[in-house]
């Protein structure tokens, strides 16, 4: 931590111990006693009383905060089991006193973000529609109203930017296929041609029909998306994506497929999937999720998961749960559409905690810088080093 946050803690510090905090001060000084090794470079002879104090006071707090987690239906890899006070203390937590740290400081903050990140802005609802000739339309730049017509079905955009098909008679009987594409630091909402909601995270897409005809209504995803399937008894909805196809009749589910991550997880959240690969086959039930190994034979394997955290993204939120900077950066990455490049060794310590996908970059580097993470950014690529 550099002098200027140090001398600002301990500020926070000394106005605790004279009952003198704000709520938001001792909100912030709870959540960073709970996660940081406060006596190296905090903790000086003429505060060492106040820290004391804080320590007493806080203890049962942070215990309790962590008893109710363990409780919660989270279950980590076996390897890591339940995370522990001695774990929590180790790990990095980004919520709501991160924000309040930076508007406290917030001169230095914008001084930082302009000069060092400028240009980098989170990711914003943009996607481009291709259709089966080839011919490409930025969706976020069309105008509301018809934006093509192709095989029979007209194609619109809705005022909240949803994108809309009708056939006509023609259209009944011809089938095209079309493909919706976010980039990197991109997501977006479409409803397909059935009903079904599907919300594309950064870097992703999803090609389906114009139509759905015959015994099943089947697209293709690559990337991360959340399905909100328009119930069919009669013709079952699939997804093909990596290394497996997903079979259900009307359900809600989130697909992570992502080229660059070693696994490919199915979570689901209502209704019944069924998950299938070149080897296995799974049934999963609500809370569940599906998980199949990159590096292995397609084996199946199947673990309770916090739900919320699998679909934070779609709901404008990172969070992270026993992830190590690197998982952390590939999702920062495809957001913030930015370039990884690591100097030297990553820690392995893991992080867990949220933070609003709405936040400028500097909030999110300087909450990792205050776990020993060093950035440096030029142009669209970052630097990412460690060190005490």
């Amino acid at each position: 931590m550099d002098e200027a946050n140090k001398q600002y803690f301990i500020q926070i510090l000394t106005k605790y111990r004279l009952g003198e905090a704000t709520p938001e001060e001792i909100n912030f000084l709870e959540s960073y006693y709970n996660l940081f090794d406060l006596n190296n470079d905090l903790i000086t002879d003429e505060n060492e009383a106040d820290y004391l104090y804080l320590k007493d006071a806080i203890k049962a707090n942070v215990d309790e905060r962590i008893a109710q987690y363990q409780k919660k239906p989270v279950m980590m890899s076996s390897r890591s089991g339940w995370i522990t006070y001695a774990v929590a203390a180790s790990i990095l937590l980004f919520i709501s006193v991160g924000a309040y740290f930076f508007i406290h400081n917030t001169h230095k903050a914008d001084n930082f973000a302009a000069n060092t990140y400028k240009g980098i802005m989170p990711g914003t609802n943009k996607a481009t529609l291709t259709l089966a000739n080839g011919t490409t339309i930025s969706l976020d730049d069309a105008a509301n109203g018809q934006i093509a017509k192709q095989a029979g079905v007209k194609i619109s955009k809705t005022a909240d930017g949803q994108i809309v098909y009708q056939a006509d008679a023609t259209g009944q009987d011809q089938v095209a296929q079309n493909t919706v594409t976010t980039p990197k630091g991109g997501q977006y909402k479409i409803i397909l041609p059935d009903g079904t909601n599907v919300w594309l995270n950064a870097a992703s897409s999803i090609t389906y029909p114009t139509v759905f005809k015959g015994a099943e209504r089947e697209v293709t995803l690559n990337g991360e998306g959340y399905f909100e399937v328009a119930k069919n008894r009669a013709m079952p909805f699939r997804v093909k994506s990596a290394l497996q196809t997903i079979e259900v009749l009307g359900t809600h589910f989130n697909i992570n497929a992502y080229a660059d991550e070693g696994l490919v997880k199915t979570t689901l959240l209502e209704g019944s999937v069924k998950v299938t690969s070149a080897t296995s086959s799974i049934l999963i039930v609500p809370g569940e999720q599906a998980v199949i190994d990159r590096s292995g034979n397609g084996a199946i394997s199947k673990q309770q998961v916090n739900i919320d955290k699998e679909v934070a993204w779609k709901n404008g939120v990172f969070s992270f749960a026993d992830e190590d900077i690197r998982e952390v950066m590939r999702q920062v990455s495809r957001w913030y559409d930015l370039d990884v490049v690591y100097e030297g060794d990553m820690p392995t310590e893991k992080f867990f905690g949220e933070i609003s996908r709405s936040s400028n970059l500097a909030d999110v580097f300087r909450i990792l810088e205050l776990n020993n993470m060093k950035f440096a950014v030029e142009g669209k690529t970052v630097k990412v080093s460690y060190g005490k």
